[in-house]
């Protein structure tokens, strides 16, 4: 359920990387990602740290790239299927970077993203995929100019910077599912 912009069973994070959508723009896009920090390594919290802006970059970290980077996601749904949310539905969080959608470009303006705990190369579990599946429908129900053709892969907003979620995401499987489980 969603109540006030916020996943009612997801634990609740509030990340400072957002701000306001455009006066009068409409959710219309769904964004799919993913991440792990270090890349492939899970249950760690420095995704968490990343969109909390408390990732220790220093020297030897082995964060030192993400120094001074600034990004969130409405939701990250980690390996177990476990739901945190970082910024309210309602707001523009900062997922997508420069990016494109049929011919509009600033997709963060009107998009929701959802950070799938993994490797654009690794299968994603089926706990997230259930997750997934469940959020979706709910953000559909609540947000109608999402749509089933609305429904995107960051790697297919920002071609020439973004791979992700990448082959290990099963689209097919994904969308066959949100197909049959809306009916």
């Amino acid at each position: 359920m969603i109540k006030e912009h916020y996943l009612q069973n997801a634990t609740h994070y509030a990340s400072p990387h957002y701000d306001a959508r455009p006066e009068a723009e409409t959710i219309s896009l769904l964004v799919i990602h993913c991440i792990s920090l270090p890349e492939g390594q899970y249950g760690t919290p420095y995704v968490k740290d990343l969109f909390l802006g408390t990732l220790d970059t220093s020297a030897g970290s082995g964060f030192e790239a993400l120094d001074g980077l600034r990004v969130s996601a409405h939701l990250v749904i980690r390996r177990d299927g476990q739901i945190e949310q970082y910024v309210p539905f309602d707001q523009r969080a900062w997922h997508a970077g420069q990016s494109c959608y049929g011919g509009r470009q600033r997709c963060n303006d009107y998009s929701i993203g959802i950070e799938l705990e993994g490797t654009d190369k690794q299968p994603y579990t089926a706990a997230q995929y259930q997750q997934l599946i469940t959020v979706t429908q709910l953000l559909m129900a609540q947000y109608p100019a999402l749509t089933h053709d609305r429904i995107v892969g960051h790697q297919h907003i920002a071609p020439d910077r973004k791979t992700d979620p990448g082959e290990g995401f099963d689209w097919a499987y994904y969308l066959t599912q949100l197909q049959t489980n809306n009916k």
